[in-house]
C-alpha cells in the first residue's frame, strides 16, 4: 500500500546515480587537466633542439633531469588512461543504464497505476450494484406495502387491488435479480481484489525492488570499477617512479666533474714565478720577461713583498685581477727626465689613470673572445671562425679538430658502403643483362669515387692540423717569458692572437702587436702565420720630447726630437704605438712624444 512512497524512493535512487556519474565525470576531467598540466610542464622544461641547453644535458645530473621529464611525459599518460577508462568503464556504461533504469521504472509504475485504476473500477462497479440492490429492496417493500393497505381496504376495486399486487411482485422480482447482480460483482470485486492484492501488486513491487536492488549493485560495482583503474595503473606510474630513481641514482659527481674539466681546459701551462720589484732604485726600474703583475701606475707605488695572490694570473683569474692585466702594463712607462719635468719626481705619476669603461670594455672584449679584424688569424683566414678551429684553446681545438675527424671518416664509410653496393649491382647486372643496364652505375660510382677522395684529402688536412696541435700539447721545458708567451707558443689562434695583439711590451694589453720583429719565438710556430700580414695603418705623427732607450722586449729607441709615425694611440696604458721605417716600429711612454694625431685616420 505505499505506493507513493516507493515511486518517492526509486526516483531518489535514479538521482544518486546521476550524481556519482556526474562525480566521476569531474574526477575525469581533473585527471585530464592534471595529466595536461603535467605535459606542458615536462615540455616546458625540455631541451629546445640546437641550442645551447641541449649542450648541458651531457651531463649526468642534467640528464637525470631529462629522464625524469620524460617519466613525468609517461606519468602524465597515465592519468590520461585513468580518465579514459572511467569515462568507458563508469560514465558511458553508467548513463545508458540509468537510461534503461528510467524506462524499466515507468513501465512498472504504469503497471502499477493501471492495477490500482482497475481495482478501483471494480470497487465502483460494486458500490453501483450494491446501492441499486438497496433501492430495489426498498421499492419492492413499498409496493408490497401499498399491496397490503389496497387488500385491506373495501373501498377499493378489486382491479386496483390487482394492479397493486402484480406491481408488488415486479418490484419484488427486480429486488431479487438486483440481489442476484449485487452477489456477483461483490465476488467478482473480492476476486479482482484479492488478485491485486496478493498477485499483481506484489508482482509489480518485486519488480520494482529487482530493479532497485540491481541500481544498487551497480553502484557498488562502479564504485569498485572507480578503484580498480586507479589500482591498474599503479605498476606503470611506479615503474615511473623507480625510473626517476633509477635516474637520479645514476647522477655521477666525478663524472660531471670530469666533463666540465674536458670542456673547459685549454692546455696552456701556467705562468711563471713573479720577480721581485725592487722600488728602491727609482729611475732603475726592472720587471722579469715572465711578470704578470700589474701596477696601477697611478703613482701608490707600494712594495708587494710576498703578493703571491696577485703573482700567479691566469687566462681565466678573477674579474680584478684580470681587467688590470688587460688594462695596466706590468711596468709603468719611465717618467720624463726631471730636469724637462719639474713634477717627474721619483714614484711620482707615471701615466694617467685608466678610466672604468675601457677596463670593462676591454675585460668584456677579452671574455667574449670576438676576434676583431686585426687579429692575425682572422685577418688570414676571412672569418672568425676558422676552419681549423685555430680560435680555440690548444685541447679545445684538439677536440673539434678529433671530431672533425671522426666525423669525415664516418662519412668516408657510408660513402665506401654505398660505392660496395652499387659495384655488387653492377656484377649482377652484368651477370643478369635483363635485371639492368651495368653502364647506367658508372656515374654513380664516379661520383662516389671522387667524393670519397675529396673526404680522405679533408682528412688529411685535418689530421694534418691535430697532429700539429698534438705536438705542441705536451708540456714544455722552458719557462714561460710571460703569459703572451704562452699564448704564442701554444696556439696562435685567432682568439689568443687577439690577447697577443693587445699586448704591449711588458705583459699589458693593448690592440695590436707587431708581428715579427717584436715576437721571440721560434720562427718555425709562426711563418705560416705572419706570411701575408699588412701592416698597420699611420693614424698621426709625433715628436720625440726626450730620449727614450727601450731595453725592454717590445720597445724602441728614440732620440730628443726624432720625428715617427704613431700607429696605435695610448690605451691608458701608458704607452704609445710608433713605426720609425716599415722594419722598426715598438712602444715608447706616452709622456716621452708630443702626439699630432690625423683627424681622418680611423
Amino acid at each position: 500500500d505505499q505506493f507513493d512512497n516507493l515511486e518517492k524512493h526509486t526516483q531518489w535512487g535514479i538521482d544518486v546515480l546521476e550524481k556519482y556519474i556526474k562525480f566521476v565525470k569531474e574526477r575525469t576531467e581533473i585527471e585530464l587537466s592534471y595529466a595536461k598540466q603535467l605535459r606542458n610542464l615536462s615540455k616546458k622544461y625540455q631541451p629546445k633542439k640546437n641550442s645551447k641547453e641541449e649542450e648541458e644535458y651531457r651531463y649526468t645530473s642534467t640528464r637525470a633531469f631529462l629522464a625524469t621529464l620524460n617519466e613525468m611525459n609517461d606519468y602524465a599518460g597515465q592519468h590520461e588512461v585513468i580518465s579514459e577508462n572511467m569515462t568507458s568503464l563508469i560514465t558511458g556504461e553508467l548513463t545508458r543504464y540509468v537510461q534503461e533504469l528510467k524506462q524499466e521504472r515507468k513501465s512498472h509504475f504504469h503497471d502499477g497505476r493501471k492495477a490500482q485504476q482497475h481495482i478501483e473500477t471494480c470497487w465502483k462497479q460494486l458500490e453501483a450494484s450494491k446501492r441499486r440492490f438497496e433501492r430495489d429492496c426498498k421499492e419492492a417493500d413499498r409496493a408490497q406495502q401499498y399491496f397490503e393497505k389496497m387488500d385491506a381496504d373495501i373501498n377499493v376495486t378489486k382491479a386496483d387491488v390487482e394492479k397493486a399486487r402484480q406491481q408488488a411482485q415486479l418490484r419484488h422480482q427486480m429486488a431479487e435479480d438486483s440481489k442476484a447482480e449485487y452477489s456477483s460483482t461483490l465476488q467478482k470485486f473480492n476476486s479482482e481484489q484479492h488478485e491485486h492484492y496478493y498477485t499483481h501488486i506484489p508482482n509489480i513491487f518485486q519488480k520494482i525492488q529487482e530493479m532497485e536492488e540491481r541500481r544498487i549493485v551497480r553502484i557498488g560495482e562502479s564504485m569498485k570499477t572507480f578503484a580498480e583503474v586507479d589500482r591498474q595503473v599503479i605498476p606503470i606510474i611506479g615503474k615511473c617512479l623507480d625510473e626517476i630513481t633509477k635516474a637520479a641514482e645514476s647522477v655521477d659527481h666525478k663524472n660531471d666533474s670530469q666533463m666540465v674539466i674536458e670542456a673547459f681546459k685549454s692546455g696552456f701551462e701556467p705562468p711563471g714565478d713573479v720577480d721581485f720589484e725592487d722600488f728602491t732604485q727609482p729611475m732603475k726600474r726592472t720587471v722579469s720577461e715572465s711578470s704578470l703583475s700589474n701596477s696601477r701606475g697611478d703613482g701608490k707605488s707600494e712594495p708587494k713583498f710576498g703578493s703571491k695572490s696577485k703573482g700567479k694570473l691566469w687566462p681565466f683569474i678573477k674579474k680584478n685581477k684580470l681587467m688590470s692585466l688587460l688594462t695596466s702594463p706590468h711596468q709603468p712607462p719611465p717618467p720624463p727626465p726631471a730636469s724637462a719635468s719639474p713634477s717627474a719626481v721619483p714614484n711620482g705619476p707615471q701615466s694617467p689613470k685608466q678610466q672604468k669603461e675601457p677596463l670593462s670594455h676591454r675585460f668584456n672584449e677579452f671574455m667574449t673572445s670576438k676576434p676583431k679584424i686585426h687579429c692575425f688569424r682572422s685577418l688570414k683566414r676571412g672569418g672568425a671562425g676558422p676552419e681549423d678551429f685555430s680560435n680555440l684553446p690548444p685541447e679545445q681545438r684538439r677536440k673539434k679538430l678529433q671530431q672533425k675527424v671522426d666525423e669525415l671518416n664516418r662519412d668516408i664509410q657510408k660513402e665506401m658502403d654505398s660505392r660496395d653496393a652499387l659495384t655488387k649491382m653492377k656484377d649482377v647486372y652484368i651477370k643478369n643483362p635483363q635485371m639492368g643496364d651495368a653502364a647506367s652505375v658508372d656515374h654513380r660510382l664516379a661520383e662516389l669515387g671522387q667524393n670519397i677522395e675529396k673526404l680522405r684529402l679533408e682528412v688529411q688536412k685535418f689530421e694534418g692540423w691535430l697532429a700539429e696541435v698534438e705536438g705542441r700539447l705536451p708540456a714544455r721545458t722552458e719557462q714561460p717569458r710571460r703569459q703572451s708567451g704562452v699564448y704564442e707558443t701554444q696556439n696562435p689562434s685567432g682568439v689568443n692572437s687577439c690577447a697577443q695583439d693587445r699586448e704591449s711590451p711588458d705583459g699589458s694589453y693593448t690592440e695590436e702587436q707587431s708581428q715579427e720583429t717584436e715576437m721571440k719565438v721560434p720562427a718555425t710556430d709562426f711563418d705560416d702565420e705572419f706570411d701575408d700580414e699588412e701592416p698597420l695603418p699611420t693614424i698621426g705623427t709625433c715628436k720625440a720630447l726626450y730620449t727614450f732607450e727601450g731595453q725592454n722586449e717590445g720597445t724602441i729607441s728614440v732620440a730628443e726630437g726624432e720625428m715617427l709615425y704613431v700607429i696605435e694611440e695610448d690605451k691608458g696604458d701608458g704607452w704609445t704605438r710608433i713605426r720609425r721605417n716599415e722594419d722598426e716600429e715598438g712602444y715608447v711612454p706616452t709622456s716621452y712624444v708630443e702626439v699630432y694625431l690625423d683627424k681622418n685616420a680611423k
